[in-house]
């Protein structure tokens, strides 16, 4: 687990515009540029609620060896708790390790920074060089 993870706000249309110049080549992500990529700064904030963050201090203190051992320490349904995992999987917060009938949670970092890009991030990485025949 790292300790920070840098997590991105960039609209769709930015976002995919960044994707088609990565995998053309046109374009390298940067070392310090965000892993994580979330559409607007309300759905980060919703991903990264209060109540989540409970959630993944949670995770973090007292790593919980499945979901039914998470719901008895925080109290909530089994059900919210796949959904909420399963969402923060998708953005690449925690990852799930799915273990015979269990499941279980494992955050990627304990502190999150946030990079907000007004713009496409064109002069961020570097822009990729075309190798010589």
């Amino acid at each position: 687990m790292g300790e920070t993870m840098k997590i991105g706000i960039m609209t769709m249309e930015q976002y995919k515009n960044r994707t088609i110049a990565v995998a053309a080549g046109r374009y390298a992500p940067g070392r310090n540029e965000p892993k994580v990529w979330f559409p607007s700064i309300e759905s980060a904030l919703q991903v990264l609620s209060s109540k989540n963050q409970d959630l993944l201090r949670i995770i973090v203190e007292k790593k919980p060896d499945s979901l039914t051992e998470l719901a008895d320490m925080t109290g909530r349904s089994k059900s919210n708790l796949s959904r909420t995992l399963k969402t923060m999987e998708r953005y690449g917060i925690i990852d799930i390790i799915r273990e015979s009938r269990r499941i279980i949670p494992l955050p990627k970092a304990k502190r999150f920074q946030i990079d907000i890009q007004l713009t496409a991030p064109q002069h961020q990485g570097r822009v990729a060089t075309p190798k010589k025949a």
